[in-house]
């Protein structure tokens, strides 16, 4: 699966500002969010609730991987304070294709902290979309959220922001 390079541009506090993105990387971006949702419901399928947060990280490693994408696990970025380097780096568990970030959780429930977090890490690394899959739900689409970063252009050229 080929992805379109995200527009992202560095200011001198390190942050990553977004530009607009076209409906085509937009739509990329959503097919590759459905490809790892697919993956995740048969790691889910297949072990079922009650492991882990590991466990149901490399596990969907494997069936991403199946799927012919790159994947990288516990990937450390640096974080960038006001254009200093600080030394310190903060860690995503999965970076998809170097374009979509996969936070796993396997809580009782979802909290606005887990979302937040998702969302600072995708600001922080410039990516624009996400996703926050609690494995530890009885269905799985129960314990997804989709979260995204920036603005997006749909076919019309009427910018919005499309999150579920």
């Amino acid at each position: 699966m080929e992805h379109k390079d995200t527009k992202t541009q560095s200011t001198s506090q390190g942050v990553k500002t977004q530009s607009l993105l076209s409906s085509e990387e937009y739509d990329c971006l959503q097919s590759l969010s459905n490809t790892i949702i697919g993956a995740a419901i048969e790691v889910h399928r297949e072990l079922g609730p009650g492991l882990l947060e590991s466990v149901y990280e490399e596990c969907l490693r494997v069936e991403l991987e199946k799927k012919g994408l790159k994947v990288e696990t516990q990937v450390d970025f640096p974080l960038i304070y006001k254009g200093i380097e600080t030394g310190k780096d903060f860690r995503i568990d999965l970076l998809v294709e170097d374009v979509f970030i996969v936070e796993l959780k396997a809580v009782e429930s979802i909290k606005p902290l887990h979302e937040v977090q998702l969302l600072t890490y995708m600001k922080l690394s410039g990516v624009h979309m996400g996703l926050l899959i609690n494995f530890n739900v009885p269905v799985l689409k129960e314990g997804i959220k989709r979260k995204i970063n920036g603005t997006f252009e749909n076919k019309e050229g009427i910018s919005y922001i499309k999150d579920w």
